[in-house]
């Protein structure tokens, strides 16, 4: 399992465990689950955030 997947799935967990219920509860774990995924890819060395701050690496 790959840090992607981990993150996705601790994501998911975390907004189920907040909230469960109603349509607010949907939307946590929608972005709680995205948080995960982009952590996930983040580790994975997937994601790229330099771009994010402005400076170049070269």
């Amino acid at each position: 399992m790959t840090s992607t997947h981990l993150g996705l799935l601790t994501g998911l967990v975390l907004g189920l465990a907040a909230a469960f219920g109603g349509f607010a509860a949907f939307f946590l774990v929608l972005v709680l689950g995205a948080l995960g995924l982009l952590t996930g890819r983040y580790l994975d060395g997937k994601l790229d955030l330099s771009a994010l701050s402005g400076r170049d690496r070269g």
